[in-house]
């Protein structure tokens, strides 16, 4: 009995390593705490007052089934519950959630590959423009937390469904906007939009986390954000090139929600409803526990998310990166026709004709191939790069983002300088930058995702969405363009006065770049010990029980001699 009793309730040597024990138990309430040697009585352990699943719930990789009561070290291959999902329908899975976040990022953009004629149409400045990627921001962050606490709790797929609906409607409703004096109601839709893809948004990689794990689940993440560059870039060539075919950019919001349509009906066929924690859950109580326990309140979800260290250094990261990628993707086009005008390579644009489509489409490409070339070389290179250090140290996600941001900002810097000169090479600038700024999608969502309990990873999505938005790209458009107006005060009205207002108020971006790289570095200094954490508790390990939502009524102190 005595070594059924050390199997089951582990050896008094067993998990003593640095940062396991330790870590899990600091987290537990005082009187819970498992003593540390010399601290007195270690007969004692907490253990859950729940009978064990059948055994043959459990299996390994290979199929065979394997005993809860087994030690980590007891098997060669780690231990997985079963979803009964199959391989065939996750990968469908993914492809689906790539063409909604495609339709998503498509969206989004396509309001800046028109910008011009919209600011020709209504007659408004740079601020006003700025405004309406800000109220779709705001709107967008506002609803996400609450998105966040439905997604842990509810049908996942039924909240994205409404959702993708609403903001497809939103869309097209504003495409029918033919007034000058209408502006007010444009935004209004613009802020609508933001509701809508906020449900999407916060739920979507967690889903996709409860269906692979490990470097599989990488790579999925990797292409599910493939969609981010490939529908900006489409944003932009979408809405120019259905605007100069039917004559008005109104038609270039008609696009999005049919596709969006299509595609959220196939997302109710193919998407299952997977279980919270099911990739990574190494034994069938600590999946089910997951998935049936009374949750803990909203409040507690939040004191949870916003005192995990490695999260919050990364969202700060993350946040810093919005700001730039906001105000770039907003306003590059904008500026880069006005410098190809200072320059003496494009003619002004007079009255409602402006088109502007050839940059916005070479744009539109830059954006796509830099950022495909951006999340490809991060993931490889992050996976790469952990392979070869002990697992101790890998912390290269981290790392990785960090580069990322600090070759990111001087090159756009140089991008902007060369931008009338040699309008070729700030060009190539601008790819380089945008490519070393996408090092950093993948990373942050699986870092997010490896950091956080399953149970919590929609709320601490929200909360992301909220900050990186709130201080990043929810502001930073519109902060451009006052700063661009305020800088033209008292100047001629003029395509230089426009260049070089626009160029100055971008100046901030790439200190926002190296700001959002430190805080990248500090995030690889906790990375390691906070993944292992969620770990510890996914393999349903003693003194982590806390990180299992499971209410601390539920353990009783139980001493080995009771149980022999």
């Amino acid at each position: 009995m005595g070594d059924y009793a050390e199997r089951y309730l582990g050896s008094p040597d067993e998990d003593n390593e640095p940062g396991l024990t330790e870590s899990s138990s600091k987290l537990l309430p005082t009187g819970l705490r498992k003593p540390m040697a010399g601290a007195g009585d270690q007969t004692s352990v907490w253990h859950r007052k729940t009978t064990n699943p059948p055994i043959a719930d459990l299996t390994d990789e290979s199929g065979g089934s394997v005993s809860p009561f087994r030690r980590d070290s007891d098997t060669t291959a780690a231990t997985t519950v079963d979803d009964g999902i199959s391989e065939h329908r996750k990968h469908l899975s993914v492809f689906i959630l790539f063409l909604l976040n495609l339709v998503n990022y498509m969206d989004r953009f396509t309001i800046a590959g028109v910008l011009v004629q919209i600011q020709e149409f209504f007659d408004i400045s740079n601020a006003q423009a700025g405004l309406l990627q800000t109220v779709f921001v705001v709107s967008y962050m506002v609803v996400a937390p609450l998105f966040g606490y439905l997604g842990d709790r509810y049908n996942r797929k039924l909240i994205m469904f409404i959702g993708i609906v609403f903001w497809s409607g939103s869309t097209l409703g504003a495409s029918f906007i033919q007034k000058r004096e209408d502006y007010g109601y444009f935004v209004m839709f613009r802020a609508l939009v933001g509701i809508g893809e906020a449900s999407y948004s916060t739920i979507a990689p967690t889903i996709i986390g409860d269906m692979f794990s490990g470097a599989k689940r990488t790579y999925m993440l990797a292409m599910f954000f493939f969609a981010i560059p490939v529908g900006s870039g489409l944003g932009f060539v979408a809405g120019a090139g259905a605007a100069a075919a039917f004559g008005s950019w109104h038609w270039a919001l008609r696009v999005t929600p049919a596709i969006g349509l299509v595609v959220v009906f196939l997302m109710l066929l193919v998407i299952p409803d997977v279980k919270r924690g099911a990739s990574e859950a190494k034994k069938p109580d600590v999946l089910l526990n997951m998935e049936t326990q009374p949750k803990t309140t909203y409040l507690q979800d939040l004191g949870y998310v916003l005192t995990n260290t490695s999260f919050m250094l990364i969202t700060m990261g993350f946040t810093f990166m919005a700001f730039m990628a906001g105000s770039l993707s907003f306003w590059a086009p904008n500026f880069v026709a006005y410098s190809q005008i200072v320059g003496g390579n494009l003619l002004p644009c007079t009255g409602n004709d402006c088109e502007y489509s050839e940059i916005s489409f070479t744009f539109g490409v830059i954006l796509c191939l830099s950022g495909v070339c951006g999340i490809v070389v991060s993931s490889a290179s992050a996976k790469k790069w952990a392979n070869s250090l002990p697992k101790e140290r890998q912390n290269t996600d981290a790392l990785i983002c960090a580069i990322g941001l600090l070759v990111a900002g001087p090159a756009i810097l140089i991008g902007f300088e060369l931008a009338t000169t040699w309008a070729v090479l700030s060009w190539i600038f601008i790819f380089i930058a945008n490519m070393f700024m996408c090092f950093t999608w993948t990373p942050c969502t699986d870092m997010t995702l490896y950091v956080t309990m399953p149970s919590r990873r929609s709320t601490a999505n929200a909360v992301q969405i909220l900050i990186l938005h709130l201080f990043g790209d929810a502001g930073s458009p519109y902060i451009i363009g006052v700063i661009s107006d305020h800088l033209q005060v008292g100047q001629p009205d003029t395509y230089v006065t426009k260049y070089y207002s626009l160029k100055h108020a971008f100046y901030i971006t790439p200190f926002m770049c190296v700001v959002g790289g430190g805080f990248f570095l500090l995030a690889s200094l906790y990375l390691v010990r906070d993944r292992k954490k969620v770990e510890d508790a996914l393999k349903g390990k003693p003194f982590a029980k806390d990180r299992l939502d499971v209410p601390m009524a539920e353990y009783e102190p139980v001493s080995k001699e009771s149980v022999c």
